[in-house]
């Protein structure tokens, strides 16, 4: 793909369109694709995450090692490990290739470099991360009445 078009893909993932046009070419530019063949693991579940990926094509199976039901599908505008573009982290889930699939490897340096520079684009993640963390919030606390009231019957 040339770097207009990989912009334009990038575009479609929620968070990276945040930053706008002109950041996400430096990302385009710094970041790496990678082919990954059906089968392949391409993290592990408590694996140090130092980047995050964009499926380009394909499909990607997430899991956490133990309990199956826990397990989702993933395919392409799909962003993986997206923590780890703003902190230091772990993998949550282990990323098996359902299928022959290409992704877009995103390290966690050269994102919080381009944010350095687009301090506008910097606010605009941290307001999206910290609205989606409130939201994330009230959902628990909501749930958790639910189980209180539950005991009281």
């Amino acid at each position: 793909m040339a770097i207009e078009d990989d912009v334009k893909f990038l575009e479609q993932v929620p968070l990276l369109r945040l930053v706008g046009r002109a950041a996400l070419r430096i990302v385009v530019i710094g970041a790496e694709q990678r082919y990954v063949h059906g089968g392949e693991v391409l993290f592990h579940k408590n694996a140090r995450a130092d980047s995050a990926y964009v499926i380009l094509e394909g499909a990607f199976r997430l899991s956490d090692d133990v309990d199956d039901t826990l397990a989702y599908n993933a395919g392409p505008g799909s962003l993986l490990a997206e923590m780890a573009l703003m902190a230091e982290t772990d993998h949550g889930m282990t990323a098996t290739a359902m299928t022959p699939s290409t992704v877009m490897r995103i390290p966690r340096s050269l994102f919080l470099k381009m944010l350095e520079g687009y301090p506008d684009a910097a606010r605009r993640v941290r307001d999206n991360v910290a609205a989606r963390a409130e939201q994330t919030r009230r959902e628990l606390a909501r749930v958790h009445g639910v189980l209180d009231n539950g005991d009281r019957e």
